[in-house]
């Protein structure tokens, strides 16, 4: 596996795991709020093969209120 395969990997396990905790009662939204974004700025970039070759995240629809 990629340096890079087992962080991405991880990472998006610990959104999950967020995610979940989020639709639990008496989640701290304060937490969530605060660790959410942080995991998601600690994103490397997906390793190799997770898209199609030319895959352009930025080419697609546009969505409802967006010019």
């Amino acid at each position: 596996m990629c340096p890079d395969c087992d962080d991405f990997a991880r990472t998006v396990l610990l959104l999950g795991q967020l995610a979940l905790y989020a639709d639990t009662l008496d989640a701290d939204d304060s937490f969530i709020e605060t660790v959410g974004p942080s995991l998601a700025a600690s994103l490397p970039e997906p390793p190799p093969g997770t898209f199609p070759p030319g895959y352009d995240p930025t080419d697609g629809p546009d969505y409802p209120g967006g010019s």
